[in-house]
């Protein structure tokens, strides 16, 4: 049986002059970033290391304060240990700490004071090569009943990143594509376009009501000068103009503003006039997960609420295409389902099964596809462990496709606003990508999805 490690303090009568005990650690990326998030200092001097190599002084000083907190730990935890009182400290940074520095914290006791039961402890940090580069000294009120308990193990921390955004939106900087912006109306809209633009994503041309569209722009304070404006009556003909504008060759984007997804749409798959090619039309999230060490892809979750199996065919082909296009030359497709056994009851597992033939048979290609698999064992390589599931795809997934709307957008949701996600979304099989925001969308969402739209158009994804 596991016997927790035990912390214990020592008695002020326990302690002599000239006891010492000590603490080392390395300091890390995220030692400094989790240092940012608690004190609010995000000076460039410490969170970004080419910055801090013109910056020594604010190295000194805050990387200093992390050195000084080991020295704090060692007092409260090892000597005198729990139940101590801190009455004081003085501290002297007499060297850089910088990332990849092992710093070692002791404390020596100095004086005792018999009457108050006080301790003056002589305090040093050294880094890897014996430097010193903290010296300092702490008065303490040492402890007079005894503590032992198990110690308490550290919370699991976790800081919401999301460099994959950053990357995908540098890479399509500098060559804006035209892009048609349906009805924006709303001031959400006008500065997604405008944000868009400004990040040198796209070329919106406004296309709606043009007394609406300039009245939003002067309430919000926005600039459209320069920018092409296309009038219409109402939502129904922008989305119709939108369309056309793209079939003429004048925009090589569509961009939904403040109409509903389904009047777009509508647009979009007319019979006559339409942008529709040989597949279905679906939704995809490009989902940047903290802690998921890819970029993840969920599929669909807006546009088809019930689909077939044929559809989900195409869905499938789609989210592969789109993956292409991010880097990954053959991903794994994880089709979801509450569990990871075909079931005759339960009929995402039956189509999951059928998916995976379909793929056998060289009818969907481009990538590695396994289902049913439920949600844990798609994602955790230690719950496909656990279940004994023997799978290319499981714990390593990185498309999942849902079995129906309501299922993804849940799914979609809960990772952004439960799991500090954000979620680029585009529509995908049409004959140019449309772009869908929503106005809880952060920029940084917001822009991604303009991105992922626009590296698709310039490598000329169409179905």
């Amino acid at each position: 049986m596991h016997t927790p490690a035990i912390i214990e303090n020592r008695l002020f009568d326990d302690i002599a002059i000239g006891d010492s005990a000590a603490l080392t650690r390395s300091v890390t990326h995220r030692d400094i970033e989790l240092f940012a998030a608690v004190s609010g200092d995000v000076n460039p001097a410490h969170m970004d290391p080419d910055y801090a190599a013109t910056d020594m002084f604010h190295r000194v000083i805050v990387h200093g304060m992390w050195g000084a907190g080991l020295i704090s730990a060692v007092l409260g935890t090892k000597l005198p240990g729990p139940g101590t009182i801190y009455l004081g400290q003085t501290l002297h940074f007499l060297k850089p700490v910088g990332l990849g520095d092992t710093i070692t914290a002791t404390v020596t006791v100095a004086e005792r004071r018999e009457d108050k039961k006080r301790l003056k402890l002589a305090c040093r940090c050294t880094n890897q090569k014996g430097e010193e580069v903290i010296t300092g000294e702490a008065d303490v009120i040492a402890p007079t009943e005894k503590v032992s308990r198990p110690r308490v193990a550290l919370p699991d921390i976790r800081l919401a990143e999301h460099d994959a955004y950053h990357r995908l939106m540098l890479e399509v900087q500098g060559a804006a594509l035209p892009t048609a912006v349906v009805h924006p109306c709303s001031v959400a809209a006008l500065s997604s376009a405008l944000d868009a633009a400004d990040a040198g994503l796209i070329q919106p041309i406004l296309v709606g009501p043009e007394a609406k569209i300039r009245a939003v722009a002067q309430q919000a304070g926005l600039s459209i000068d320069g920018l092409r404006l296309v009038p219409a009556a109402h939502s129904h003909e922008a989305a119709t103009l939108a369309v056309e504008l793209v079939r003429k060759g004048e925009a090589s984007l569509l961009m939904k503003g403040s109409l509903h997804t389904d009047e777009l749409m509508g647009a979009v798959v007319a019979s006559t006039g339409g942008l529709r090619t040989g597949r279905r039309i679906s939704h995809a999230y490009v989902m940047d997960v903290p802690g998921y060490p890819r970029p993840l892809i969920i599929t669909d979750a807006a546009i088809n609420i019930a689909p077939s199996l044929e559809d989900k065919a195409d869905i499938i082909r789609n989210a592969i295409d789109l993956a292409h296009v991010l880097g990954n030359p053959r991903p794994k497709v994880a089709v979801l389902a509450a569990v990871e056994v075909v079931n005759p009851a339960m009929r995402a597992t039956l189509e999951a099964a059928a998916l995976c033939k379909m793929a056998d048979r060289g009818q969907i290609t481009g990538g590695v596809v396994d289902g049913p698999l439920a949600f844990d064992n798609a994602v955790s390589p230690a719950a496909a462990k656990e279940k004994g599931i023997v799978s290319p795809v499981a714990g390593q997934a990185d498309i999942l496709v849902v079995p129906d709307l309501e299922a993804g957008n849940m799914l979609a949701k809960q990772l952004t606003f439960m799991g500090q996600a954000d979620a680029a979304g585009v529509v995908l099989g049409a004959q140019v990508p449309i772009i869908l925001t929503s106005r809880a969308d952060s920029l940084r969402t917001r822009l991604a999805s303009c991105a992922v739209a626009a590296l698709m158009a310039r490598r000329g994804l169409t179905a």
